[in-house]
């Protein structure tokens, strides 16, 4: 997937010890976007705004927080975390990569 006329920042966003690493875009209109990957192992996110995060390599497991069911996502997939809110996601083997929108 590509992105026109967008603004990237250089300093990647770096959690869990570099097991989770992404950079932020800024489309024309404003919309931030991270571009990431996520390494084998199990994460939790919180989160301010709502997200739409798309899988476009690999394979999650995730756990919307409140929630008792798991699902997995593969490329070509996505899944809604609410705003306030927060998940957990794992990834079995290999890499997972994703891009992140932000919502409202």
């Amino acid at each position: 997937m590509e992105f026109p006329n967008v603004k990237a920042v250089a300093k990647a966003n770096v959690y869990f010890e570099g097991k989770v690493v992404s950079h932020s875009i800024f489309l024309a209109s404003g919309e931030k976007k991270t571009l990431g990957l996520i390494y084998a192992g199990s994460y939790h996110f919180g989160t301010d705004k709502a997200e739409i995060m798309e899988i476009t390599d690999g394979s999650c497991v995730v756990t919307i927080d409140g929630s008792k069911d798991s699902k997995t996502y593969a490329a070509g997939t996505q899944f809604n975390v609410p705003a306030k809110s927060g998940f957990t996601i794992a990834v079995p083997s290999g890499i997972c990569q994703y891009i992140c929108s932000f919502i409202g």
